[in-house]
């Protein structure tokens, strides 16, 4: 709103309402001892009336006692969390934040856990009465609308329902499209105060926290609808979403990133199936910046929590990917985001609504990211046996499909215990793998004989992973092994005919044991090498053949083999697959391979001769061959 037309517009209503507009302590004259009074939430708190308040206690010390104040989550100033007011607040939070944790931890404060979904109905069924409502507005319109900006949240319903509303009016909150306004005759007290907004900037994310953004925009497709948390591992995440199309959001908290993609036409919301054409969250964390480009944006709708966190609505979002972070995660799949052992940290937020919607929507995904470890020099993993004694499971074990380190990505949906703890003992930082390995076995979730290679030769090169297209344009995702791919190894090999499994292993044996299947799934990577040759459907990764070498010590060669699922065969992934591993074998300064073959693979024999030096004897029909690199 333009400078003119403001002042016009507050003085057009401060002739209409003159008993609204007045001073601080008129306005908090109207608490009584005992009320419940909110305060608005996260970068949409009134700060000039909290520390009005705070400032008018101390005034007038025996104004009133016990009060409680009721909040989401506080970003700014809490004196009411001071021990020294403790006779005249109490503070009950539903999320803790960093200026109330150490009050709340210590007892001086209150926390609530709750679905942030269902605290509206609180407040309309007076389960949780409000007396009082401190709020921030921008400044009215010409009709008398005044918009809750960047917190609508609780903030709608606690205003509508509280039985005095008192509204700092700043002519810097933005104006938002959607269900966000309050109408002058609705409050009681306005106190106009201009002062800039809370901001919220995360600090800048390192190597470690880009590597995972990495990994989560791998999951994350063109026309899916997005939602993601507050703080610097969202950002990175978001800012690896710079090629993606058509993207959606349906979100509780719209930031920078969000934003800075919209800008960028990423996301263009063309394709959600609810609220088709619009940005849809409930509150704003940002910089004056986002604050600007979200003021009187019609592609952009606020809604009250009630309806952005409903896993209902959520759910009718086609392709719905909630994306949230973790403090820890066990290795069965549970995971808590709220607190540390019996210390609370956080809350349970919007985190379980997003992901049990997303569980429920049409090709909905779900993904949890986190750093591996935690604490000063990362001496705590935050993947864990067990979760830590007094920590709140936030999300069930039904609840997370995809978990991401900065050590890759884990897909738990539909896996066993034994599959979902081998998958996050690959993605956990190494120095605690065999720690992990060891717990596992206590708690019999893994094979009593489960191998593991430590150290460096033992953990997986992601930097080997490569797309290669076949001559009959067949993609095909080449990768090394992991210790976590045995069940997808042994669905491989059984789906071989007996005369593949035989002209591969010159044997007749046709079972793929544990014990066998290991020797495939944990290799030493500084000795030997397993490519598998992978075809991706969605989630799914279907193996669709396996080349491998194993080098000769002393010899500077290395014995290789290949093999491909039979309706496969054909189709040039033998040639790639063994022309992936010669290129790796001369970069560990190999000179040649050698291989057992029976006669009668020719199809083998081929491939070798087409990409290869091959020289060969032949001993009881099998070629004994020794092929140097061209």
């Amino acid at each position: 709103m333009e400078v003119g037309h403001y002042v016009e517009t507050m003085e057009k209503m401060r002739s209409r309402y003159p008993e609204k507009f007045v001073d601080e302590d008129t306005a908090f004259n109207a608490i009584r001892r005992g009320d419940h009074l909110f305060v608005g939430t996260g970068c949409g708190e009134p700060q000039y009336l909290v520390s009005a308040l705070a400032d008018y206690v101390e005034r007038h010390p025996k104004a009133f006692f016990d009060t409680e104040v009721i909040h989401v989550w506080t970003l700014g100033v809490a004196p009411y969390a001071d021990e020294k007011f403790k006779s005249n607040f109490r503070h009950n939070s539903f999320f803790v934040g960093d200026n109330t944790r150490e009050a709340v931890n210590e007892g001086f404060a209150d926390y609530t856990p709750i679905f942030l979904s269902q605290v509206p109905d609180l407040f309309y069924r007076k389960f949780i009465p409000i007396d009082i409502a401190i709020v921030q507005t921008s400044p009215p319109d010409g009709n008398g609308y005044m918009s809750l900006g960047v917190s609508v949240d609780i903030t709608k319903a606690a205003a509508e329902v509280a039985s005095k509303v008192i509204v700092q009016v700043n002519s810097n909150m933005p104006r938002v499209h959607g269900d966000t306004f309050i109408h002058i005759s609705d409050v009681d007290f306005i106190v106009a105060h201009d002062e800039p907004l809370l901001e919220y900037s995360p600090t800048v994310p390192d190597v470690l926290v880009r590597q995972i953004g990495k990994y989560v925009g791998r999951i994350v497709e063109d026309g899916d609808t997005i939602q993601v948390g507050y703080g610097t591992l969202p950002n990175a995440i978001l800012a690896n979403l710079v090629n993606k199309q058509h993207l959606g959001v349906h979100t509780e908290l719209l930031s920078d990133g969000i934003a800075n993609l919209m800008k960028k036409g990423v996301i263009d919301n063309s394709r959600k199936t609810l609220d088709r054409g619009k940005t849809v969250a409930s509150f704003c964390m940002g910089t004056p910046e986002t604050y600007s480009y979200i003021h009187d944006n019609p592609s952009i709708d606020f809604r009250p929590i009630d309806y952005t966190n409903n896993p209902l609505n959520i759910a009718r979002n086609r392709k719905m990917t909630a994306i949230n972070m973790g403090l820890e995660i066990d290795l069965t799949g549970q995971a808590t985001a709220e607190s540390l052992g019996k210390t609370f940290y956080s809350g349970i937020g919007g985190q379980a609504d997003f992901m049990r919607g997303a569980v429920l929507a049409e090709g909905g995904k779900t993904i949890l990211a986190m750093p591996s470890t935690a604490g000063e020099e990362g001496g705590h993993s935050r993947i864990v046996p067990c979760i830590t004694e007094g920590a709140g499971v936030t999300l069930t074990r039904g609840d997370i499909q995809y978990v991401v380190t900065e050590y890759g990505i884990a897909y738990l949906h539909g896996k066993n215990v034994r599959e979902r703890a081998m998958e996050l003992i690959a993605i956990a930082h190494p120095k605690f793998r065999p720690w992990l390995i060891e717990e596992a076995k206590k708690l019999r979730m893994i094979y009593q004989d489960q191998a593991f290679i430590p150290g460096t030769r033992g953990e997986y090169p992601e930097d080997l992973e490569t797309y290669r297209t076949t001559k009959n344009g067949t993609e095909i995702f080449l990768r090394p092994v992991k210790i976590s791919d045995e069940p997808e190894l042994k669905d491989f090999f059984y789906s071989l005919s007996d005369n593949s499994l035989h002209t591969r292993f010159i044997s007749y044996r046709k079972d793929m044991p544990h014990e066998r299947l290991q020797e495939f799934a944990v290799i030493d990577y500084t000795k030997e090498m397993i490519i598998l040759a992978v075809i991706k459907d969605g989630e799914k990764e279907e193996i669709v053949g396996l080349g491998q070498y194993t080098i000769n010590e002393g010899e500077h060669t290395a014995d290789v083999g290949f093999v491909v699922k039979d309706e496969f065969q054909n189709r040039g992934i033998g040639t790639e697959l063994l022309s992936y591993l010669t290129q790796l074998a001369k970069r560990q300064g190999l000179h040649g391979f050698t291989a057992e073959v029976l006669v009668e693979n020719q199809s083998m024999m081929h491939v070798f001769e087409k990409l290869l030096d091959v020289k060969k004897t032949v001993d009881s029909g099998v070629y004994y061959l020794t092929m140097g690199f061209r």
